[in-house]
């Protein structure tokens, strides 16, 4: 129950600028105090004191907005930033070093029993208002977008954005046609939107164009959309 508080300590010390002593992080943040007063519920629940674990487990919720079931394994070090309307379901699993942002939601898909809620690795950084749902591990390293909602298993050292969840980088690659930094994730869904906006204007730019010399003369029939270019291409895969 105790030997994980100076890790606590540290960890808010360590990822929140704000934080300026010790003394502050035992006194001020909810964050700490929802992951030391799980510590105790947990310790209740795994000792066959159920009903006083989940009063200790609702009380928290009622004074940080923070909801861990009793039964939530967590390892040393997690860090949840501000912390409001954080969920963390009963067969969940954190590794070390984990951060969770406000919103996040660490929950179930159903009514499923047994394990129904998923393993988190260590050094994993969980962005505000996401959701991880499902009896599944997100691997080491994971970094996941603000609002992704994640429904899979995730490797380790993966980049997740969207809804639903998508891998945008992985092991410290980027995949093809990926822009990464760590400020601006890529958005897929824009990216093909805007790809077929261009797409859609250039086919309007050919039909006024449809006359046979007029196509001819026209600079832009290298382009990936050029009608002309398309039909000849047809013909081909026909011959």
């Amino acid at each position: 129950m105790f030997k994980h508080w100076r890790s606590d300590v540290e960890a808010v010390l360590t990822r929140d600028p704000a934080a300026r002593t010790a003394l502050e992080v035992i006194l001020c943040y909810p964050s700490f105090r929802a992951v030391r007063r799980h510590r105790r519920a947990h310790w209740l629940w795994t000792h066959n004191m159920k009903l006083l674990a989940r009063i200790v487990s609702q009380r928290t919720r009622r004074i940080t907005g923070i909801e861990i079931h009793p039964g939530a394994q967590i390892g040393k070090g997690l860090f949840i930033d501000h912390g409001m309307g954080v969920v963390i379901g009963e067969t969940t699993q954190i590794g070390d070093d984990v951060t969770l942002y406000q919103g996040v939601t660490l929950g179930g898909t159903g009514k499923d029993v047994g394990k129904r809620h998923p393993t988190i690795g260590n050094n994993v950084v969980i962005g505000a208002g996401a959701r991880v749902l499902g009896p599944f591990t997100v691997g080491d390293g994971v970094k996941i977008g603000a609002s992704a909602v994640v429904l899979k298993e995730v490797p380790p050292y993966a980049t997740v954005v969207g809804n639903p969840g998508r891998i945008v980088r992985q092991a410290g690659k980027k995949p093809a046609n990926a822009d990464l930094d760590q400020v601006n994730l890529p958005d897929p869904v824009k990216e093909r939107i805007e790809s077929l906006t261009r797409r859609v204007e250039q086919m309007e730019k050919c039909l006024q164009r449809r006359i046979p010399q007029e196509c001819e003369d026209c600079q832009q029939e290298c382009c990936d959309d050029c009608l002309k270019n398309r039909k000849e291409e047809q013909k081909d895969e026909d011959l």
